[in-house]
């Protein structure tokens, strides 16, 4: 007779191995428009194939396998209805969880089928299916590129809140956001530190999106959007250089030059900081190690190979920077397990 515990950890692991179910379940109902059918109310199986183009019993055995996972709720008439979970689903949610689920149920989720590649190689998965890097796919497909940055903006807009509440960015005048994006941090940040003018620098076909989200937020007086290439130059003489989510894209080598083209540029009062995760993030509310850092880097291992991106532990960052001639000054950990690194040009 088995153990009560035993039974109960075999069961446990059997739902860690079946989890790769429920995202391919969730990302396929968010391909098919399902959160966006079910928005107006609940309806059923049979109503919602023909909108969505899918096999009415297949539809509902869909429906039903995430009711238990609180993506849905089924109706005691047989219809379903989007549950508060399930609206994150939504394009229009703030923090939407939509491209993040369209980016893998392409790309990213067929690199991950790929997984033991890169463990037993150390090489990355995605060149291995793409024959190109990450960045250079992106670029070579602009369409899976703002895909790629709506679920990045979509993921700042959750961490947006506890950055401004532990920062106090009203003391640096001119703030440089490196390898930007499409400028929603610049752009937020800026409506709330009126008294700063910035500069969003990345690639062009990025600095295009960036332009126009400057436009639409009434900032072309205060912010630009500029061309560069992190590895060689950055504007010099900013109060501020951030790199938020950018090294741990990165191996270490390439992150040490990231951060000497910084320091550069940077005047000698100047400062940089670094957002990212840290993999060793105090406990969580529950008293356990909080996930997502471990997801995280497992993501970056299949994107960019043992030796490339990475997620990092406090003094991994302070090596960093120490290596290129930064001072750590001081480190914030966020609730969600989020770092924010400031560092000054060490003194010589």
């Amino acid at each position: 007779m088995l153990h009560p515990q035993l039974r109960d950890d075999a069961a446990r692991m059997r739902m860690l191995l079946y989890g790769h179910l429920v995202s391919k379940a969730v990302c396929t109902a968010v391909e098919l428009g399902l959160p966006e059918a079910l928005a107006g109310g609940r309806r059923s199986a049979e109503d919602l194939a023909g909108d969505v183009d899918a096999h009415p019993l297949a539809l509902r055995r869909l429906l039903r396998a995430l009711v238990p996972f609180d993506v849905f709720t089924e109706e005691p008439d047989g219809t379903f209805a989007l549950t508060r979970l399930g609206a994150t689903l939504l394009p229009d949610t703030p923090g939407t969880a939509r491209p993040s689920a369209l980016l893998l149920a392409g790309e990213v989720g067929r690199t991950w089928q790929e997984f033991g590649y890169s463990v037993r190689t150390g090489d990355s998965a995605f060149t291995l299916l793409h024959d190109c890097a990450l960045f250079e796919h992106l670029e070579r497909r602009p369409e899976r590129r703002e895909v790629f940055d709506r679920s990045q903006e979509a993921g700042l807009r959750l961490e947006l809140d506890e950055i401004f509440d532990a920062v106090s960015f009203d003391r640096y005048p001119t703030i440089v956001d490196v390898g930007g994006g499409n400028g929603h941090l610049m752009c937020e940040l800026l409506h709330r530190t009126p008294g700063s003018t910035g500069s969003v620098i990345d690639l062009p076909g990025t600095v295009q999106l960036a332009e126009k989200r400057i436009v639409e937020g009434g900032l072309t007086d205060r912010c630009t959007a500029v061309v560069g290439d992190f590895f060689d130059s950055v504007t010099p003489g900013a109060d501020l250089y951030i790199l938020s989510h950018i090294l741990h894209d990165w191996g270490d080598d390439s992150a040490v030059s990231i951060l000497r083209t910084c320091a550069a540029a940077m005047p000698a009062h100047g400062r940089l900081m670094v957002i990212d995760l840290l993999t060793d993030a105090a406990a969580d509310d529950r008293g356990g190690r909080h996930r997502l850092p471990a997801l995280m880097d497992l993501y970056m291992l299949s994107l960019f190979g043992a030796a490339g991106g990475q997620e990092r532990t406090g003094a991994e960052f302070t090596a960093l920077l120490t290596a290129a001639g930064l001072e750590p000054e001081e480190t914030g950990v966020l609730p969600s397990g989020m770092g924010v690194i400031t560092a000054r040009r060490r003194s010589t």
